[in-house]
């Protein structure tokens, strides 16, 4: 599953720095695939192919958020998601809309880190 920011945030900006995958963004931001990866091309569940530097719309403009196309839960980096380990109110919290397996998981970090 991919962990969400709920709306309890304090928009301190402790997770940001912790997703190895850039998978947390502040509010209102903009973000992109590729960014903190080589990416160059993503396929997205449809089998649209985009360009991973692409810009994509905010998922909240108000809290930070995290890309659940980009979390892994820190699987593969680290024993625990470290944006909950340092949130300080506790609103890093699993997504029950996004279950994935560990080896889902492990997936999406090869695919987020493959070499480009």
């Amino acid at each position: 599953m991919a962990i969400i920011i709920t709306d309890e945030c304090i928009n301190c900006g402790a997770c940001e720095p912790e997703c190895p995958n850039t998978a947390i963004y502040e509010g209102g931001v903009t973000w992109t695939w590729a960014g903190g990866t080589k990416l160059a091309d993503v396929t997205l569940e449809d089998g649209t192919v985009i360009d991973a530097k692409s810009k994509m719309s905010p998922v909240s403009d108000e809290f930070y958020y995290i890309v659940s196309g980009k979390c892994t839960e820190c699987t593969g980096f680290h024993e625990e998601p470290q944006c909950a380990a340092v949130c300080p109110v506790d609103c890093c919290v699993d997504d029950p809309d996004v279950r994935e397996t560990k080896e889902e998981l492990l997936a999406k970090k090869k695919m987020l880190h493959a070499e480009a």
